[in-house]
């Protein structure tokens, strides 16, 4: 009940507010020498040029045609208001105001053509926010070993009478180039194992046979 009394309210207020700029706007065009039909035209043009540029607005706030136009009309009509309230004589209307109200109906022709015919605003799309994704771990990717150089037949080793002691260098020579690769394939293995690596796992990686992978062992001992 309260909100019907307020809106009640609200529109006899703003109906005699639009009653009284009317009657001011056709006060001051027929002062201006706009008589007849013509000066009922001017208070309606007003406030239709007030009420297009008012809509626009609403829709779009950021459009500032719509304000500027807004903001001529609302002139208009302040200004009539306060023409008609005893600061202008109105049987003598100056020739500049006789100016503006002749001027008037193209200038409310242009607002109310830009108004009806600019391009709506598209409004901004919103930034649509990416599902966080778990960071991939990093993968260590362990080369394989590259195949050992083909190596010369070993000389054969002449047999020592049993008296004299074992010899302590390896039966078999290793190239330098051999060793320095099965040196690293041993690091390797102790790197990711902590065991030192053993002969048969040498052999494997190397290719190389028994014999040589023993020889290679000792060395690397």
């Amino acid at each position: 009940m309260a909100r019907s009394i307020r809106l009640d309210a609200v529109l006899v207020q703003a109906a005699i507010a639009g009653a009284l700029s009317f009657a001011h706007l056709h006060d001051l065009a027929a002062a201006a020498g706009q008589d007849g039909w013509k000066a009922w035209a001017y208070p309606v043009s007003v406030d239709l040029l007030m009420v297009a540029a008012w809509r626009r607005m609403r829709t779009e706030t950021s459009n500032r045609d719509a304000w500027l136009w807004f903001t001529i009309a609302l002139t208009a009509s302040l200004g009539a208001n306060v023409a008609t309230a005893g600061m202008l004589d109105m049987n003598n209307v100056p020739a500049w105001l006789r100016i503006l109200v002749a001027g008037w109906p193209a200038l409310a022709f242009l607002g109310g053509t830009l108004l009806a015919h600019a391009p709506a605003l598209k409004p901004e799309p919103e930034p649509v926010e990416e599902p966080d994704h778990e960071p991939v771990p990093d993968l260590t990717v362990e080369r394989a070993p590259e195949p050992a150089p083909e190596l010369p037949p070993a000389d054969p080793v002449p047999e020592k009478a049993p008296s004299e002691p074992a010899p302590s260098a390896p039966a078999v020579p290793v190239p330098p180039a051999l060793l320095d690769h099965a040196r690293k394939i041993a690091d390797a293995h102790h790197a990711q194992t902590g065991a030192p690596i053993d002969t048969e796992t040498l052999r494997s990686r190397l290719g190389v046979p028994s014999a040589l992978a023993d020889s290679i062992v000792l060395q690397l001992a």
